[in-house]
């Protein structure tokens, strides 16, 4: 639980320290769009911030493997793929992702980034309700 709490801590000061700086929300669906969108504009900081991105999982994954699970034996590499789709679609969709509304939205006391949130959760509970109905596990 420590962990979780520091880890907390560090992203709510990162954020900080990207809107007093920046004046920038760190929605991670935005950060990235902007790299894919091929605009010279703040495309250093983009980059620089996904690359971080990149090389803390990296760290983590050498330092503390166990961290990771494994990739489901029911899910094939093309059931990967289509989950990334429909997650940059609902992010885009949604006008952001959870990092974005759920973390700087709600912190900036955003009604559209609260509702936003709620949705989100609600969604991940009803599909896991859904799915486990399904399989027969409830």
């Amino acid at each position: 639980m420590l962990f979780a709490i520091i880890g907390g801590g560090i992203i709510g000061l990162a954020v900080s320290i990207m809107y007093i700086f920046n004046g920038r929300v760190t929605g991670i669906s935005g950060i990235v769009s902007g790299i894919l969108s091929l605009q010279k504009t703040d495309l250093n900081w983009r980059m620089l911030f996904t690359l971080g991105l990149i090389a803390g999982g990296v760290l983590l994954a050498l330092f503390h493997p166990e961290s990771f699970d494994s990739p489901s034996k029911d899910m094939s590499l093309y059931d990967y793929v289509l989950a990334g789709l429909l997650v940059g679609f609902g992010t885009s969709l949604g006008s952001g992702c959870t990092s974005g509304h759920g973390v700087c939205g709600i912190s900036r006391l955003s009604i559209r980034s609260i509702v936003a949130t709620l949705v989100f959760i609600s969604s991940g509970v009803f599909s896991v309700l859904v799915f486990k109905l399904l399989k027969g596990e409830l």
